[in-house]
């Protein structure tokens, strides 16, 4: 995932059926669960996460802290190759227990790691101890000249990583880019036909969907249950990359994600990250438009 200056630029926690959940929480669903996990019969519910790197001038302990106050049920924490400290730390200082028992303490699920440019081997150990989740990483960047070809090689190159989110009882989700090999339409085809594995899927990223005019709920439901994580993340500048900032109406996108049966978590994003208090607000903002959204996408 590439910053628009840099580089541009998640999951919900992919326990097995059997999966483990922060002491005192619930469990969620399994990937590839046939609808949306807890949410009541008949109704889908939306589950929301956000990203440690909307907070990187934070110590992880402040981060969280932040990310519970603000009513998000789960987070996804990255790494020192954007600037964000907290996985590193993670690894470092707290270990798989001390991570536990921050989440515990703020009641907050861990969605995932975003591995991008370090790889994801790095923390595969760390992930699976700490509960499993989703491990976030890039296809691969440069021209396409054979698809299909392309894209089983890409799957080939995954089937170590993939390995290691069965050893670790984790999951793996490649994210769409502009100029990647997963980036139009007939990409995210190609990756859903030849994948036959239910450790790895798609990491959703609407911005670059957005600046290449592809329809995100079209390929929300060419994803389907190969849908490992969400970016509530629109195509524009600063804070108008949020849901409720910029000017996208997001209904269509959370029904899509209803309508497809999606057990995983909503995860509202942007790069280029004010400070911590003025970051807060529109978080804050993005969360009540989102639940807005949810209620009109499901009503009736």
């Amino acid at each position: 995932m590439r910053h628009a200056s840099t580089l541009d630029r998640r999951k919900f926690l992919a326990a097995s059926a059997g999966g483990l959940a922060v002491a005192g929480l619930a469990p969620l669903a399994a990937p590839w669960a046939a609808a949306g996990g807890e949410a009541a019969p008949g109704r889908w519910t939306m589950r929301l996460s956000t990203s440690t790197v909307q907070f990187s001038s934070l110590a992880v302990e402040k981060a969280c802290e932040r990310i519970a106050a603000l009513g998000f049920e789960a987070v996804d924490f990255w790494n020192a190759a954007f600037g964000c400290p907290h996985l590193d730390d993670i690894q470092k200082r707290l270990g798989a227990e001390g991570l536990k028992d921050l989440l515990a303490k703020h009641r907050l699920h861990l969605c995932g790691f975003s591995c991008y440019t370090v790889g994801y081997a790095k923390y595969a150990e760390l992930l699976g101890k700490a509960g499993g989740g989703v491990a976030i990483r890039e296809s691969r960047y440069g021209k396409v000249a054979n698809l299909t070809a392309e894209m089983k090689a890409l799957l080939e190159q995954l089937k170590p990583e993939v390995a290691l989110a069965e050893k670790y009882d984790s999951y793996l989700a490649v994210e769409n880019h502009e100029g990647a090999l997963l980036s139009s339409r007939d990409s995210f085809k190609a990756f859903v036909d030849l994948n036959a594995n239910r450790r790895l899927g798609i990491a959703l990223a609407p911005y670059h969907l957005q600046a290449a005019g592809i329809a995100v709920d079209e390929i929300i439901a060419i994803a389907g249950q190969q849908l490992f994580f969400f970016y509530a993340w629109q195509h524009g500048d600063g804070l108008k990359q949020l849901p409720g900032i910029g000017p996208t109406n997001c209904t269509p996108w959370i029904a899509a994600l209803a309508k497809a049966g999606y057990g995983r978590y909503v995860n509202p994003f942007m790069h280029g990250h004010p400070a911590p208090d003025p970051m807060s607000t529109a978080l804050a903002t993005s969360r009540d438009y989102l639940r807005k959204c949810c209620g009109q996408a499901t009503a009736g």
